[in-house]
């Protein structure tokens, strides 16, 4: 599994990076935000590891960057934080798991290989699988180009099966980081091009239906 590790404290860094990559894993180390805003540019990752409190920002930060590029990379964050507001607002930010100092690096070991299990199962169904990396989906067997936002909301459908995901929460997942105004009609169109791309008929939608009232969901047992 390819890890990006956002780690301040070099003695930390390199213990954590030294287990894991023991374990088989590829870790990429960063120290502050900028380093690791460069390391996503060039690069993807299945899970970033991620220190809230760093020299020249947040890990919050960090994470509201993958949520926009990089949806389905899992996201755990490490902090000496430990009040239930902090744990919340790390959830609330996109986090997949929670790690607060000081801790033992075999504990962290255990939660990632848990979400590597999870990298396992996604992101694919049936008929449908997607490359982040190349932001394209194959569509029973055929190869379609997504935009940002289709990855963004395909992704997410994938990782939620035969779950109705509320308008709200898909309006979260199109936000942009830099505060662009996403709404409801920004939303049906971009489920409607996206709906076009993976749909034998469009017209009569099998996989992506619509839930009236509420939101959307795909089906993945089709």
């Amino acid at each position: 599994m390819r890890i990006l590790l956002v780690e301040d404290e070099p003695s930390l860094q390199n213990g954590i990076s030294f287990k894991l990559t023991k374990e088989g894993h590829n870790v990429s180390c960063a120290d502050t935000v900028i380093g690791a805003t460069a390391l996503l540019s060039n690069n993807n990752y299945h899970l970033a590891i991620l220190d809230i409190n760093l020299p020249d920002g947040s890990g919050l930060d960090i994470c509201r960057q993958i949520r926009r590029d990089a949806p389905s990379t899992f996201v755990l964050f490490l902090t000496v934080k430990d009040t239930e507001t902090d744990i919340v607002m790390g959830y609330d930010m996109g986090a997949d798991d929670y790690l607060i100092k000081p801790f033992s690096v075999s504990v962290l070991v255990g939660k990632v290989t848990a979400l590597a299990r999870r990298v396992d199962e996604i992101p694919s169904i049936g008929e449908i699988s997607i490359d982040v990396s190349k932001h394209v989906a194959t569509v029973r067997g055929a190869v379609v180009p997504l935009t940002r936002n289709e990855l963004r909301l395909l992704s997410v459908f994938l990782q939620n099966t035969n779950q109705v995901l509320s308008k709200e929460r898909l309006l979260q997942v199109l936000w942009d980081i830099d505060g662009d105004f996403v709404d409801e009609n920004t939303l049906a169109v971009n489920i409607r091009r996206l709906c076009e791309k993976i749909e034998k008929n469009p017209s009569r939608p099998i996989l992506l239906q619509t839930v009236r009232g509420v939101g959307y969901k795909l089906i993945g047992d089709v």
